[in-house]
């Protein structure tokens, strides 16, 4: 079995082509500095690949005669899609990873808004998305990155091949390029006595990235053209976030609930949003943890890089 995964070195990426690897797969990793390759990928026998996500010949020499599976985690436009459509038709299970920032409430605010989301139940794969971007809207902006993924979503839908599209949440795991749990990781290891939080009781559900490779690999034995969203099992506050954390540094000091109204106690956890992830456990996804679980494996990593040695 082959898999390419274009973009394949960072938390989701990384743990998917190394659960494969780890599963006997033939695994290629695409990506533009291999100076950001994890030593433990090429371990595991991950090749990687430096074709940046615009050289379509690149891809199309990579993919050979084709794979068995080919996850593109780089794809943010229409224009990105349809540009490798052609190496899509070589695979027999494509998957797009998008993103839940396409959802939208019924006032249409989303994540990027100026005003949160506002979602009264965990919103199914069926629920309305903002409208798809033109091909002259840049998804590198808060107003044009979750328009773009919906058209990317619709291009590879609309292609008639067996495109999964998977709709991650928050991410977390080893490898992140910008850990969530970064600033309260140095924090706790700074000493600080005390650490401030509003808004404590909002769940904004987390997608592990070794959940996300999980899935993968399911669908990787049942290819067809769907949207699934891709979280994790368990729904942790923000408080219980931090207190993991807090108990994982064996940080001593005190979590300080403050009011939302004020300026104090931003943290990452703050657009209370889950995701309906039935569909995806019908077809046989079976978690690799939970949240709390595996948030230990960003934050274990966001420590070894921020501490001495």
């Amino acid at each position: 079995m082959r898999a390419v995964l274009l973009g394949g070195t960072g938390a989701m990426g990384g743990m998917t082509a190394l659960r494969l690897a780890k599963a006997g797969w033939n695994v290629d990793v695409t990506g533009r500095d291999g100076s950001r390759m994890p030593v433990e990928l090429l371990e595991a026998g991950v090749r990687f690949h430096q074709i940046e996500r615009s050289n379509s010949a690149g891809i199309e020499g990579l993919l050979g005669g084709g794979a068995d599976l080919l996850v593109d985690l780089t794809a943010y436009t229409a224009a990105d899609v349809r540009a490798i459509l052609p190496v899509m038709a070589s695979v027999t299970c494509p998957v797009l990873v998008s993103s839940r920032a396409v959802y939208a409430d019924r006032a249409g605010r989303h994540v990027n808004s100026d005003e949160s989301p506002r979602f009264e139940q965990p919103i199914c794969e069926d629920a309305p998305t903002l409208p798809p971007a033109g091909d002259d809207v840049s998804p590198y902006s808060r107003e044009g990155y979750a328009p773009c993924k919906v058209a990317a979503e619709l291009a590879a839908l609309d292609s008639g091949l067996p495109v999964t599209v998977i709709r991650p949440s928050k991410v977390h795991g080893r490898w992140a390029r910008q850990a969530r749990t970064q600033g309260i990781v140095e924090h706790m290891l700074r000493g600080e006595p005390t650490i401030e939080l509003a808004d404590p009781e909002t769940i904004d559900h987390l997608s592990a990235a070794a959940n996300a490779a999980a899935l993968i690999e399911t669908l990787a034995a049942h290819p067809g053209a769907r949207i699934l969203n891709a979280a994790d099992p368990d729904t942790p506050s923000a408080v219980q976030i931090v207190q993991a954390i807090a108990a994982q540094l064996a940080w001593s000091g005190t979590i300080e609930l403050v009011p939302t109204t004020s300026n104090r106690g931003q943290h990452p956890w703050r657009t209370a949003m889950t995701l309906d992830t039935t569909a995806s456990r019908d077809l046989g996804y079976k978690p690799a943890g939970t949240s709390l679980e595996l948030l230990a494996d960003e934050v274990e990593w966001v420590q070894a890089q921020t501490s001495p040695g």
